[in-house]
């Protein structure tokens, strides 16, 4: 059941001596996303390292050891779909940039789906909740200057960003992304694929994660 408001979440345990452990959030994503497929609840993961860990406020060198006390708390992920049927899933984050310039952080359209607070050092989401059942998805303007952009990333660190007239913020269940031109998607900081048009899905409560 997904988070409400005010409502308390996760719970501290002392990590299992054969849990299974994973680097960061594409890594957790590879071993949950089997288990969507055939959709069944995937055992417990380890965060050692990522945003999501962030987020949960772990993940920093040497937590992550048999004995130590984490915190364990289900969380939902982020499902894909592209415009030729390809489907993927992400923990932390999913990156869509135009595929048409090689700057594309600086020039056109970017969309970030965020289902945990960061992507590295930059605050994206400050609302954002991995439980709630929502993505929290910015949109910048393709007109918005690479100036401009600059100066919103390095507000970013503190999570200033927000609100600003060119960046649009919105808390969904479903998005669609059809920005009239290929895309390139990133899940979680790996490439994935490049589409026309992609579909991404908040699943609640689709795994527990401990950080």
């Amino acid at each position: 059941m997904t988070i409400r408001p005010g409502e308390p979440w996760g719970e501290p345990v002392v990590m299992p001596p054969a849990a299974a452990v994973a680097s960061d959030d594409a890594a957790a994503a590879s071993a949950i996303e089997p288990f969507l497929d055939h959709g069944k609840q995937p055992t417990a993961v380890v965060l050692a390292g990522g945003d999501m860990a962030r987020t949960m406020g772990g993940g920093t060198e040497g937590r992550v050891q048999a004995g130590a006390t984490l915190v364990r708390a289900p969380v939902d992920v982020i499902r894909v779909a592209a415009a030729d049927g390809r489907t993927g899933t992400a923990l932390a984050h999913v990156v869509v940039r135009s595929a048409r310039s090689r700057i594309s952080w600086w020039r056109g359209p970017v969309v970030l789906v965020m289902n945990a607070q960061f992507i590295g050092p930059y605050d994206v989401a400050p609302r954002s909740h991995p439980n709630d059942g929502r993505l929290d998805v910015v949109w910048v303007d393709p007109t918005m200057s690479p100036r401009q952009r600059l100066a919103a990333r390095q507000r970013a660190r503190t999570g200033t960003h927000l609100p600003h007239p060119q960046l649009r913020s919105q808390s969904l269940r479903t998005a669609e992304v059809s920005l009239g031109r290929e895309l390139h998607v990133w899940l979680d900081g790996r490439w994935w694929a490049s589409t026309t048009r992609l579909t991404v899905s908040a699943i609640p409560d689709a795994a527990v994660v401990l950080a």
